[in-house]
């Protein structure tokens, strides 16, 4: 059902769209691929609890369009997430919305079991009383679960790579957190025959990610000269993703992925994290006008080795072979040309991070990097 200030083009075939967690940096990126691809041939309804990393700072520009709508609402909470089925035709969820830090899992693993288990069922329960018809389901619709990379555990030798096929090995209440709900929507896809896909992605980055990650936290501290954080020494790979083009490889497998199956979206960039520290300093101060007086403090002297995170993978390696012969997905954006997009985003978006780095982030900050 739709509001009233909002009429369907006549002759054409709209989907509406469920986005959990799309106030955070996946999920409003993947919000703006789908608005600009699709304009108002398509519905979206953001559902967001807007924890410290939901901002709707992140969708202003959007906002007041007839074809957006957000909700306030818990995705845990059944009865809320039920009246947005109830009040929305639902074809799509997009489940973004998790817990997703490993620091802070390390922390609080109970509040990742909360929101990324059991918000995870409850999504599935809603949407499976939503869309049964009869003994099935409806036609047309679809539950595509957005997971991680790091349910695979850690690769030892630089030849080898993630597959849909490798076995779980989750080191991290956070990884095992994701695992346990990618088990879940595999459970009702066999149980019920529900229609659920899932993903799984290596790291991502670009615009509005939260700057408790890596590479933003990196571009922020470095221009406001402060030290560079690096875990032990520095040598953990990891294979990094341009968010646009995770929102492709998501919008592709919505309309062309196999019910049950699971499509791994890796970037083909793999790199050690020091390597992208020195990478962002190196393209910052290529970036900045030579009369910049942060020109003078941005350099390698910034870097400081911390003491490394428990359980830390050593290296993550996604093979996106699957999605490429099936859907005809590729990563576009090689990271040098990423990571230049995402320094320009940052440098022209000086008040969202002055916003986001307020208050309790910057608590918390100085407790994990003290």
């Amino acid at each position: 059902m739709l509001t009233n200030d909002y009429v369907q083009m006549e002759g054409t075939d709209m989907k509406t769209y469920l986005v959990t967690g799309g106030a955070g940096f996946i999920g409003s990126n993947f919000i703006h691929y789908i608005l600009d691809k699709y304009g108002n041939n398509v519905r979206v309804i953001n559902v967001d609890l807007l924890t410290y990393a939901g901002n709707l700072g992140n969708l202003s520009d959007v906002e007041d369009r007839p074809e957006y709508s957000f909700v306030k609402a818990d995705i845990c909470d059944s009865d809320a997430i039920s009246a947005v089925f109830d009040k929305y035709d639902i074809d799509y969820v997009v489940h973004f919305a998790a817990e997703s830090h490993v620091d802070r899992s390390i922390r609080n693993p109970e509040v990742f079991a909360r929101t990324n288990v059991l918000g995870t069922l409850n999504m599935l329960n809603c949407a499976r009383n939503a869309w049964q018809d009869g003994d099935g389901f409806r036609k047309g619709v679809r539950f595509l679960h957005v997971s991680t990379d790091e349910v695979y555990g850690s690769l030892a030798d630089e030849g080898e790579y993630f597959y849909e096929t490798t076995p779980y090995d989750p080191h991290s209440p956070y990884s095992a957190s994701k695992a346990s709900s990618d088990f879940m929507v595999k459970a009702y896809v066999d149980t019920y025959g529900f229609p659920a896909v899932i993903t799984n992605c290596s790291n991502n980055y670009g615009p509005f990610q939260f700057p408790e990650k890596l590479i933003p936290l990196m571009i922020n501290n470095a221009l406001e000269g402060r030290k560079l954080p690096v875990y032990g020494d520095g040598k953990n790979v990891r294979d990094w993703l341009y968010v646009m083009d995770h929102a492709k490889a998501i919008d592709m497998v919505l309309e062309k992925g196999r019910i049950g199956e699971k499509y791994n979206i890796g970037g083909h960039n793999e790199k050690q994290n020091i390597e992208i520290v020195r990478i962002i300093i190196d393209t910052i101060k290529e970036m900045l006008p030579d009369d910049d007086k942060r020109q003078k403090y941005i350099n390698y002297d910034l870097i400081t080795y911390v003491e490394d995170r428990k359980g830390h993978d050593r290296r993550y390696a996604i093979a996106p072979d699957k999605i490429r012969s099936e859907i005809g997905w590729e990563p576009e954006t090689m990271f040098a040309e990423g990571i230049r997009l995402t320094i320009r985003w940052y440098f022209e978006h000086t008040e969202w991070m002055r916003q986001v780095t307020s208050g309790d982030y910057q608590k918390y900050y100085e407790e994990m990097y003290k």
